[in-house]
């Protein structure tokens, strides 16, 4: 049962949702919206009963101490409303949580349930994949939709993925079917330096999301991180020789593949974004080179592994182990 007592009427309301898990290399994702939680101090108005989605022996609960009470902290998924202002209000409804273990089709029922309640007009799911990419390069982020027309008006990629899928795909496909306009977000991460966080990729989804709702998200220090995150990995990648080769054999392919994307068009992009940002006053933190002492990533150490892409490419979209299913 869906109860919504306090949650007040929303603007343009946008949903976007991540899970923990499988979709989920390098926690890009859940950070991003963990991310947009914090900076814009969502409230959280409802839960799912743990009980009916998750297995405890996978996904285990914690216990804590508040103030000397032991208390239990229950896996499960939350969903919070963040108030944007500004000339264009946009209210946004966070969900973020766990890849379910159980009940699919009821868990993506009951998301959709919330949505409709609360007039959500698109629904937007990010995740993160492993790829074949050099962290020293733009992180790419493909956008995805099952709905034609969607695809078109919002100049996205119509999917065409065959394949083993994670929640991100289910809930995609049950938005489609329920008439809500649904896209998802992919953010590759290199599978050599695949230990999260990843605050690169983390900023990446959020760039893209800002393009697409056309809301100007205050990155606070995540810009800093991700600079301070490619420092750190490019000291321990020069550490080793074999690991700096491959690297360098990923920047040669990946600039041969993309060389049609140096074109005005993109270069007309990238400006428009720095100056909203520039407009907003924190141009400065978007563009700084310095990189803040936070802690290195672990040695990153190559690894064979099957092919990985998202939804609308023509390998698996998901990061995690194949033996994750549906209901």
């Amino acid at each position: 049962m869906i109860e919504l007592e306090g949650v007040p009427e929303l603007v343009d309301p946008v949903m976007v949702a991540a899970f923990e898990g499988w979709n989920d290399a390098g926690d890009a994702a859940s950070a991003a919206v963990a991310h947009l939680d914090k900076e814009w101090k969502g409230e959280v108005f409802a839960a799912l009963d743990a009980e009916d989605y998750y297995d405890f022996q996978v996904n285990r609960p914690t216990v804590w101490l508040d103030g000397g009470v032991r208390k239990i902290t229950w896996p499960t998924t939350r969903l919070s409303v963040v108030r944007v202002g500004g000339d264009k209000p946009r209210d946004l409804v966070l969900v973020r949580g766990i890849e379910p273990s159980m009940r699919w089709r009821s868990f993506c029922n009951e998301i959709l349930g919330f949505a409709h309640e609360l007039g959500v007009e698109l629904v937007v799911i990010m995740g993160a994949l492993l790829g074949d990419t050099p962290h020293t390069r733009p992180v790419p982020v493909s956008g995805v939709t099952s709905d034609p027309d969607l695809a078109r008006t919002m100049d996205l990629e119509e999917t065409k993925y065959e394949g083993p899928t994670g929640i991100v795909g289910i809930l995609q496909e049950a938005c489609t079917h329920a008439g809500v306009p649904a896209v998802s977000l992919w953010a590759a991460v290199p599978h050599y330096v695949s230990q999260p966080p990843n605050p690169k990729a983390t900023l990446a989804l959020l760039n893209r999301l800002e393009d697409l709702i056309g809301l100007r998200i205050p990155l606070g220090e995540l810009a800093e991180d991700a600079r301070a995150w490619q420092v750190g990995v490019d000291q321990l990648a020069a550490e080793d020789s074999e690991v700096a080769e491959y690297v360098q054999s990923l920047e040669e392919a990946r600039d041969t593949a993309e060389l049609p994307e140096a074109s005005g068009e993109a270069i007309a992009r990238e400006f428009e974004r720095y100056l909203r940002r520039r407009d907003g006053g924190d141009g400065a933190a978007y563009l700084r080179d310095t990189p803040s002492d936070r802690t290195r990533p672990p040695k990153p150490k190559p690894t064979q592994r099957p092919g990985q892409g998202a939804e609308g490419e023509n390998d698996s979209e998901d990061s995690g182990p194949a033996d994750s299913s549906d209901d």
